[in-house]
């Protein structure tokens, strides 16, 4: 019996000090980890939504005058995006536009302008590619656009400026009242 009282004894003290060993593994800090993500993100709209411009040439009250196109003029709306890219894989985005539905009417042309970004944004907002005549081929309006949002709605992003000239390469011959259109612009943003 007395070998069955050793053994006894000798498991609860190992026992003992097997959860007294347990216990010691706190103390008086711990770690864990947090995973952090970032999505990626490449939002585009134009401000007001769902709008519709219109821009024509003025006709002359005097006879013997050509139309005048300098109030064929409209700057009432405005490019929003949000963008983060993937550094190393994308370093910059764009925007760019293109006449995806229409033709503008022979002895005419159209012309889009992306202003300085402007309003509640941040981050790299991108910069306007300048005075851009439309046609079917995407064409940069706004460059170099990294991670960054520029605010949503009118007063906000890039103002665009569109208008409608006389083509200076054209004729005066190809204008024609039967050309009247509506045409559609397409913006998209692009990786780089």
């Amino acid at each position: 019996m007395t070998k069955h009282i050793k053994f006894m004894i000798t498991v609860m003290v190992i026992g003992a000090i097997s959860s007294t060993t347990l216990l010691a593994q706190d103390d008086t800090d711990d770690v864990h980890n947090v995973t952090i993500t970032v999505p990626l993100v490449a939002l585009l709209d134009i401000a007001p939504a769902g709008s519709t411009i219109t821009l024509g040439a003025t006709a002359p009250t005097e006879a013997g005058l050509p139309l005048d196109f300098s109030g064929a003029t409209d700057n009432s709306l405005w490019l929003n995006y949000s963008s983060i890219i993937n550094t190393g894989v994308v370093d910059s985005r764009r925007v760019t536009a293109a006449i995806t539905s229409g033709t503008v009417p022979g002895g005419m042309v159209l012309k889009v302008t992306a202003g300085a970004a402007a309003g509640s944004g941040d981050g790299t907002l991108g910069g306007t590619a300048g005075v851009v005549t439309l046609d079917g081929t995407a064409q940069n309006v706004v460059t170099a656009i990294g991670s960054c949002y520029t605010g949503d709605g009118t007063t906000n992003g890039h103002q665009l400026t569109y208008a409608l000239e006389l083509d200076a390469g054209g004729n005066y011959a190809d204008l024609d009242i039967n050309d009247a259109t509506t045409l559609e612009i397409t913006y998209t943003l692009t990786d780089n």
